[in-house]
């Protein structure tokens, strides 16, 4: 076979090219295949690495292609429920993260399931709210979407005693009177607490559809720091009727003040932390107006208020535009007050009011030497007036801020929980 001439420059000047040996040219033919089969290598490794990530990211095409997230409520919906969690679900393919946040900046909580298909809010979303949903699924691009939650047509409110931030004495309960009846007692007092430091157990007790109380066994300790917590936003109360408040209060217990009054001695003894620092004489109810006996709390006060007859059932038997001092113990109309109309003889010797008791006062309510006044300027609401030997029954303990007139074990069963 011949080998064409292939002119090179590092040829000798005058070399025949006839005269290259077999060798030689053998040699020169063997370089030109290794030269073929390193490049033919180099080229199927590259070939190889691209073919890979191809194929990856072809087969992360395709799952982002097939992964279908759904969201519910649905999005762009307007008014969606609010009583029940929020969902979000993919097919062909797993959540790496879900994300629900509310127009004010709050996040609803929520857990993947084991499969990590399926996200669920751990608590309902609020009424009347913005969210936005992000959910991540992996190796896809992040979904989102928007929905509104409808606002509850017909709502309720919980108004409590004492008052945010207030001191009270020792015998003040929480208490929440609704706006709407409640027909579903345990939801309703689940989503209130009451707490104390020092710590002691706090028990609801309902008066009503309308009314909860929550106290202790025995009176606060003085200084008792208390937490009412109120979380009755969105809870059904009632058939299609819901709460709107979220929110935490606190009130703290002053110094122990207990005051006795012992309609048959006809005095009044004021203990406070357990020592005696006042007794006064007073007057009580007569034979045809007796005063309630029992456990009584200081449900508001007045330096000077008016008492009428006729709203407490009694006619035109009085009115009085300032009676001094008065601090009401019932709804039904009993106070504790100072009285200007009376001989100072009555006090300590005839009980002759029609059920308040009365101490001895001047007109004006500005005389700081009278009994009048000197009980009033040492109260607070909360403190406890006990009324002994009055010749009537035992308050009802819902008629005023009284439930100490129920044992412990009667005061529990009046729980939902």
């Amino acid at each position: 076979m011949g080998v064409p001439h292939i002119p090179n420059p590092s040829e000798p000047s005058g070399q025949d090219p006839a005269t290259w040996s077999r060798r030689g040219i053998l040699a020169a033919l063997g370089a030109v295949p290794a030269a073929v089969v390193l490049t033919g290598c180099s080229g199927s490794a590259d070939a190889s690495a691209t073919t890979e990530a191809s194929a990856s990211a072809s087969a992360k095409a395709a799952r982002a292609r097939q992964a279908v997230v759904t969201v519910t409520p649905a999005d762009g919906t307007r008014h969606a429920d609010f009583a029940t969690p929020v969902e979000v679900t993919v097919t062909d393919g797993t959540l790496a993260s879900v994300t629900v946040t509310g127009g004010d900046g709050s996040v609803l909580a929520g857990t993947l399931d084991a499969a990590r298909t399926k996200w669920t809010s751990s608590g309902n979303p609020y009424s009347g709210t913005t969210y936005k949903v992000s959910a991540q699924v992996t190796d896809a691009a992040a979904h989102t979407a928007t929905f509104t939650t409808a606002s509850p047509s017909a709502t309720f409110v919980g108004y409590f005693t004492p008052e945010a931030d207030s001191t009270s004495g020792v015998g003040m309960p929480v208490s929440i009177n609704f706006t709407e009846a409640v027909t579903d007692r345990a939801a309703v007092q689940k989503a209130i607490t009451v707490t104390a430091e020092p710590a002691v157990e706090v028990v609801g007790h309902w008066f009503s559809d309308t009314r909860l109380d929550f106290r202790p066994e025995t009176y606060w300790a003085a200084g008792t720091k208390i937490t009412l917590g109120l979380r009755l936003k969105d809870v059904e109360g009632a058939d299609g009727v819901y709460g709107t408040q979220s929110k935490d209060v606190t009130f703290h217990i002053g110094r122990e003040q207990i005051s006795t009054v012992d309609l048959a001695a006809k005095t009044m003894t004021v203990r406070r932390g357990g020592a005696t620092t006042a007794t006064y004489p007073v007057s009580g109810g007569d034979a045809e107006h007796t005063t309630w006996s029992g456990i009584m709390v200081i449900s508001e006060r007045f330096k000077q208020t008016r008492m009428e007859s006729s709203t407490v059932g009694l006619g035109d038997e009085y009115d009085i535009s300032d009676v001094p001092h008065a601090q009401r113990l019932t709804t039904s109309g009993t106070f504790v007050h100072g009285n200007y109309w009376a001989s100072t003889s009555v006090f300590g010797s005839t009980n002759t009011s029609h059920g308040c008791v009365g101490l001895h006062d001047t007109k004006g309510a500005n005389d700081t030497s009278v009994p009048g006044y000197k009980f009033y300027d040492s109260s607070m609401l909360g403190d406890v007036v006990i009324v002994r030997n009055s010749g009537e029954v035992t308050v009802d303990p819902a008629n005023g801020l009284n439930g100490w007139n129920l044992s412990w074990a009667d005061w529990k069963t009046g729980s939902a929980l």
